[in-house]
């Protein structure tokens, strides 16, 4: 029985592209570099700021460089983190049909966890009952340690759980943790990348998730 679905942040319930590509070029500008593009940025995100920051230089950076801009980054975000994000279309609408229905979300993302916490609660407010987001000393996914992390808080099993997400990141984790998955088109990967990782299932569109979840469930 479906108990408690797990939202990856980025790429998945919210559009936050535009906000990260904005904050990107404005910590590469002060560092005197060119700016990366917004298909760069898409390529570049899924598993954390300092990742992002390592690509976003090359390979071959020094440390230094990373720590700079990754600070230079983070604080720019942190002020910039509304400017234009938003919502999918169906995704506010989906969060609430999983209430009305009794079933827990949680959210579990590799952006770090201050960012986290604000855009959930901004966004999000009641519809999102536990958030884990990057920590010190917490392994990230594709690790399944922050996933197991929410089902403890949620008070529910993997058998009891799906994992939705855009990236390969967020299917890997969820084999890892021994829950199901549901990859997601609308976000920053592609179909082939989902199915690759090995997907559970794909949903097209946030209004079709609450069927593909009870056809996921149903087989078990």
């Amino acid at each position: 029985m479906l108990k408690a679905v797990l939202f990856d942040l980025d790429g998945t319930l919210l559009d936050t592209l535009d906000d990260l590509t904005a904050s990107v070029a404005h910590a590469m500008r002060a560092m005197g570099l060119r700016p990366r593009t917004r298909d760069e940025v898409r390529a570049f995100v899924g598993n954390g700021a300092r990742p992002l920051c390592e690509k976003c230089l090359g390979e071959g950076a020094a440390e230094a460089d990373v720590d700079r801009l990754q600070a230079l980054f983070q604080a720019h975000y942190k002020e910039h983190l509304h400017d234009a994000t938003a919502p999918y279309p169906g995704v506010m609408e989906a969060l609430e049909a999983l209430r009305s229905r009794g079933v827990k979300r949680g959210v579990v993302s590799n952006k770090f966890s201050a960012a986290t916490r604000a855009v959930c609660e901004l966004y999000f407010g009641g519809l999102i009952d536990a958030v884990v987001g990057e920590e010190p000393g917490v392994r990230k996914k594709p690790a399944p340690d922050t996933l197991l992390a929410v089902m403890d808080r949620l008070g529910v099993s993997p058998a009891e759980c799906a994992m939705v997400g855009d990236s390969p990141q967020d299917i890997l984790a969820a084999k890892a943790a021994d829950c199901r998955s549901v990859g997601v088109t609308w976000g920053f990967r592609s179909r082939a990348e989902l199915e690759a990782a090995g997907a559970d299932a794909i949903a097209d569109s946030a209004d079709e998730l609450s069927a593909v979840l009870d056809n996921l469930f149903d087989d078990l």
